[in-house]
Formats: structure tokens, sequence, C-alpha cells
């Protein structure tokens, strides 16, 4: 069993819990891209410009779609936020500091980041296209104005979490503040969110499309499966 202070943080590494935590949010950010796929999967016309082409790639989903794409953020975004205290119990035997700046953006994150910003999201969309249906010409407009009044404030609080939270850990690993290799600061969200976005530059096609909608769950997922990766060939969890 780990050892705690006067403050309830843990001293020791508990090996076997955090290799759960990780394996538990690898599958939670599997199923969150499965969900941002579902969204994702639609090509654009290029023949329009601006927002009004980005909401285009979304005429052709179904409420099915739009619903489980919903679920399983829903679901499988705070599952990945409270795995994220993983990562958290490896720092806070080496500084409390960055062990305390990690978990307020955790907690953030998972304050806004399911009900939020993923099911607003979705919202947006299903408003956008019932609007289409309606009126198109001021449909745009409308998700425009929709999106700034229920989407972009909580997106707003969620990126400064996230970005408190990164900034934690990548400092923490590159700083040699957990058991980890210094090198190993390449395992978190900003790195796997970039390899996704480079997607990008294979054009507009509804797989790539699918891929960079997910790019947060592919940070994660490169991140919980990088860390058990690494703790396993590092030999870190033999104790466990």
């Amino acid at each position: 069993m780990p050892n705690y202070d006067s403050m309830g943080i843990p001293t020791t590494i508990d090996w076997k819990r955090i290799r759960k935590l990780f394996t538990i949010g690898l599958c939670a950010g599997i199923m969150v891209l499965i969900g941002d796929m579902l969204l994702g999967w639609g090509v654009a016309d290029e023949a329009l410009t601006g927002l009004e082409r980005k909401l285009s790639a979304y005429l052709e989903l179904s409420d099915g779609r739009i619903f489980f794409s919903a679920v399983l953020g829903l679901i499988g975004i705070p599952l990945e936020g409270l795995c994220y205290f993983g990562i958290y119990r490896l720092i806070a035997p080496y500084s409390q500091h960055y062990a305390h700046m990690f978990r307020s953006g955790v907690l953030g994150v998972l304050a806004f980041g399911g009900c939020g910003v993923h099911v607003p999201c979705l919202a947006c969309v299903y408003f956008y296209r019932a609007m289409r249906a309606v009126s198109p010409e001021t449909a745009t407009d409308a998700a425009l104005r929709f999106g700034l009044f229920f989407l972009l404030p909580a997106a707003i609080l969620f990126i400064l979490f996230f970005l408190v939270m990164c900034a934690a850990q990548i400092s923490a690993f590159a700083k040699g503040l957990t058991p980890y290799p210094k090198w190993c600061w390449i395992f978190s969200l900003p790195v796997g969110m970039l390899c996704a976005i480079l997607f990008k530059l294979a054009g507009n096609h509804a797989w790539v499309n699918a891929i960079t909608t997910g790019w947060i769950s592919i940070g994660d997922i490169w991140m919980f499966g990088g860390l058990l990766v690494a703790m396993r060939k590092l030999g870190l969890d033999q104790s466990a």
C-alpha cells in the first residue's frame, strides 16, 4: 500500500494502481475516438468558405450518429479525466508544486470537458442541421450565435485548465520529477494531438476529417499507451 503525508499526497509509487488507471484511460481514449470519428466522418464542401465550409461536413450526419457520438464522449471523457490521476501519482512524491498544478488542471478538464464542450459541440451540429432544413440562408449565423452562447464560455475555461494540466505534466517529466526518464515527456497530450493534426495535410477526405476530429482522444491514446509501454520496457512496475 502507498504511504500518504498529512495532506493526503502519496509519498510512494503504487505501480499497480497507476497501471490500472493508464489501462482504463487507454480504453476510454479509444471509446472517445470512436465517438469523435462518428462525428467527423464526412467531406466538407470545398465550394464554400469559412465556418459554412466546416459545418457542411456534418450535413450528412444521421441523428443516430450524433446521439452515439455524444454518449461515447459523455462517458469516455470523464473516464479519461479520472485516469489522469495516475500521472498525478507519478508526480506527487517528487514535487507537490507540479502535482497541485496538474491536479488543478485535471479538475477543470473534468468539470468542462464532457458536458461543457463535447456535448454542446454535438448540440451545435444538431442545431445547424435543423436550421438548414427550415432556413438555409440563416442557418450558419444562427449556429454561430448558438455556439457563442452555449459552447464558447465552457470551451475557454476548458482550454485554460487543459493548458495548465499539460504544462505541469511536461515540466515535471522534463525536469526528472517522476520515476520515468526525462525524455518520456513526449508521452503527453500535445504531442499526440500534433500527430493527429498532421493528417490534415492529406486533404479533404472523410477518414482524414474523422481522425482530426479526434485529435484530443488520439492524444490520450498516445499518452496512456506510451506511458504503459515505457513502464513495461523500463521495468518500472516490477515491484507492483
